[in-house]
C-alpha cells in the first residue's frame, strides 16, 4: 500500500514471490422461483427467452473468465477448467461452479462470480413469466491449493537450526540479514529456530556442526558458501555427509530463482536426509535466502510426513 499526499492508495496485492500449484474452488447460488410452472418451463425448455440452463452456463463460463475485468484486485489467470452445473429442489434451483487453475493465487473470486453470473441470468430469463423470483444466496463451498492446505499445527514439534556461514560476518565486519529472514520466515510456518549461530568459510567447522545439529533438529538450513568463490566450501562440506539426498528440493529452488534473476543457474546449494534431519543450503544473499524458501515453503515440509511413513 502507497501513499500519496497522506492518502492510503491501494495497489493489487503482489504475488510474484508465490509459486504455481493446482488451485480448485466451487462455488454456489441459488435461485428461488414463486411457482412449479416455472421450474416445469425451465425443465421442458418452453421459456420464451430460450433455454435458461445453457444460456445461463454459457454466460457463467464468460462471468468466470472475465473476473479480473470487473474486480479491480483480482489477478488476471489462465482459467485451466471450468464446470457448471445444476441441481433442482422443489422450487429452487442451486447452481454449482467449479473452477481449476494452475497459478500463483487462487479461483475464489472467479467461481462466486461465475455462480452470480449464472444465477442474474436465470433472473433475467425467469422473470417475464414469474414476477418471484429471487437469488437467494451466493457462497464460496470449498477450495484448495496454496496456503490454505497447510496446517501449521502439523509441524509445532518441528525444530530448526539456522547457520549462517561468512568470514566477514563471524569477524563482526558486516551484519547477518539473511539468518534472521530465514528466522522470519520460518516463524511465519510456525516452527521455532532453536540453534542460530554465525560460523566462519570454514570447511572443518561446518561439518562439525552438521554433525553436532542433525540428532538435535529436524530441520538444519546453512545460509551462505554455495557460490563458486574459493570461499563457498558449504556445499562441499555437507555434500559428502547427505545420507539421502533430494536433488529436486534445489532444482526447484533454482528453477524459481531463474525465473526472477538471470544468475540463479549457478548455485551449487544441495539439499538432503542425514538421519530424519532435513538439511537444506541456501545462498548467503538475503534476496536468494528468501527466494529459497519463498520456493520450497510450505510445501518441503511434507518431507517429514513421509519419513514418517505416511501416505502421499
Amino acid at each position: 500500500m502507497e501513499h500519496i499526499n497522506g492518502k492510503k492508495i491501494n495497489n493489487m496485492v503482489n504475488i510474484t514471490h508465490k509459486s504455481n500449484t493446482l488451485r480448485i474452488a466451487i462455488a454456489t447460488a441459488t435461485v428461488k422461483v414463486s411457482k412449479k410452472e416455472t421450474i416445469a418451463a425451465v425443465e421442458q425448455r418452453k421459456v420464451p427467452k430460450g433455454d435458461v440452463f445453457e444460456f445461463a452456463r454459457a454466460a457463467g463460463l464468460l462471468g468466470v473468465k472475465k473476473t479480473s475485468d470487473v474486480i479491480p484486485d483480482c489477478h488476471p489467470l489462465p482459467v485451466e477448467f471450468t464446470s457448471i452445473t445444476y441441481e433442482i429442489k422443489d422450487l429452487t434451483i442451486i447452481i454449482s461452479v467449479e473452477v481449476h487453475t494452475i497459478y500463483k493465487t487462487g479461483v475464489e473470486v472467479e467461481a462466486m462470480h461465475g455462480a452470480s453470473v449464472t444465477a442474474l441470468t436465470i433472473y433475467d430469463m425467469l422473470k417475464p413469466i414469474d414476477k418471484g423470483v429471487e437469488i437467494e444466496s451466493i457462497r464460496l463451498e470449498k477450495k484448495s491449493g496454496g496456503k490454505s492446505d497447510f496446517n501449521k499445527l502439523d509441524y509445532a514439534h518441528l525444530k530448526a537450526a539456522v547457520i549462517v556461514c561468512s568470514d566477514t560476518i563471524s569477524a563482526g565486519k558486516g551484519e547477518d540479514k539473511s539468518g534472521k529472514a530465514i528466522i522470519s520466515k520460518l516463524e511465519s510456518f510456525g516452527i521455532e529456530t532453536a540453534f542460530y549461530e554465525v560460523i566462519p568459510d570454514d570447511f572443518n567447522l561446518i561439518q562439525k556442526k552438521v554433525k553436532i545439529l542433525t540428532p538435535e533438529v529436524g530441520l538444519l538450513i546453512f545460509t551462505g558458501g554455495t557460490g563458486l568463490s574459493p570461499k563457498d566450501v558449504t556445499t562441499d562440506a555437507i555434500s559428502p555427509l547427505i545420507e539421502k539426498s533430494i536433488d529436486g528440493i534445489m532444482e526447484t529452488a533454482r528453477r524459481y530463482g531463474q525465473e526472477r534473476m538471470p544468475y540463479a543457474m549457478l548455485s551449487r546449494s544441495v539439499a538432503g536426509l542425514i538421519g530424519n534431519t532435513l538439511v537444506l543450503t541456501f545462498p548467503g544473499s538475503v534476496k536468494g535466502a528468501k527466494e529459497s524458501i519463498d520456493a520450497l515453503f510450505p510445501q518441503v515440509l511434507h518431507v517429514f510426513k513421509v519419513i514418517r511413513g505416511e501416505r502421499h
